[in-house]
């Protein structure tokens, strides 16, 4: 979930509804990020599994991934990402059925057997619907989630626009049906490995902890960027820009498991 204050919402709650139901002139409507959706691209041996991104709500692949996917792209990987659910505001559950077949499109493409997911926000936590109820769990290897919304946010937006423009926001609200149901039975499934990067100035899913999964080590890895980097300032919505973030990212895509929770990254100053 994109960081917005509930005054300038509440405010532009009839331009948003407008925009979002037809993109104004000049929208980086289905417009690739760079290094992203090279569909010649092979994986190599070094690299197996493709690397899908999944963007946040109010968001597109274009504006969320600008600066990670050259940086995946240039470390050797094969990139790929998508638009959906209307800038992710439809139902979770209707986006990750949107994931699937874009899904199926890369492994075919790229012949690979299992794809690495990497989301921010609605995008780190949406496709464990997938994995979860939608026979994904035997084609995802890494779920990577950028300040995903595992269990929701107690941020009062949530029911504000969930009840005009954004059912996505309303399935994101701490305890919503949509969060009962997908965390019913526990937080993972056997199979796929998780990694959480959250940071304590997350101002969006609150408390940042929420983010956190539930699972065994072998299986998740849950980082607070501040435990490694106590000055790093990134909130919600840039943390797909944060050097640092991509460091993480780079280490749980490179290695088997999840990322190493004894890495320690290089802090920018």
């Amino acid at each position: 979930m994109r960081r917005r204050s509930l005054a300038v919402l509440l405010a532009s709650a009839v331009t948003a509804v407008t925009a979002i139901a037809a993109p104004a002139v000049g929208d980086p409507v289905d417009v690739s990020p760079p290094g992203a959706n090279n569909w010649s691209c092979k994986p190599s041996a070094e690299h197996p599994d493709p690397v899908v991104l999944v963007h946040g709500t109010f968001e597109n692949m274009a504006k969320n991934w600008s600066t990670l996917a050259p940086k995946l792209a240039d470390a050797g990987f094969c990139v790929f990402a998508l638009n959906y659910g209307n800038d992710a505001t439809g139902p979770v559950a209707d986006s990750a059925r949107e994931l699937r077949p874009f899904l199926d499109a890369v492994l075919g493409a790229t012949g690979a057997h299992k794809v690495d997911i990497v989301g921010h926000s609605q995008g780190g936590m949406m496709p464990r619907y997938y994995i979860k109820f939608l026979q994904g769990a035997a084609k995802v290897d890494d779920l990577v989630g950028i300040v995903p919304s595992n269990h929701g946010t107690d941020n009062p937006l949530a029911p504000v626009t969930g009840a005009t423009i954004c059912p996505a926001c309303a399935d994101q609200q701490a305890g919503s049906p949509f969060l009962t149901e997908l965390n019913a039975g526990g937080d993972t499934v056997p199979g796929p490995d998780y990694t959480v990067v959250t940071t304590k100035n997350d101002e969006v899913v609150t408390p940042y902890t929420s983010a956190f999964l539930d699972g065994p080590e072998r299986q998740v890895t849950n980082i607070t960027l501040q435990d490694r980097c106590p000055l790093d300032p990134i909130e919600h919505d840039q943390t797909p820009n944060d050097p640092v973030v991509a460091q993480w990212v780079i280490n749980a895509l490179h290695r088997k498991g999840p990322a190493d929770p004894g890495f320690s990254p290089q802090c920018v100053a």
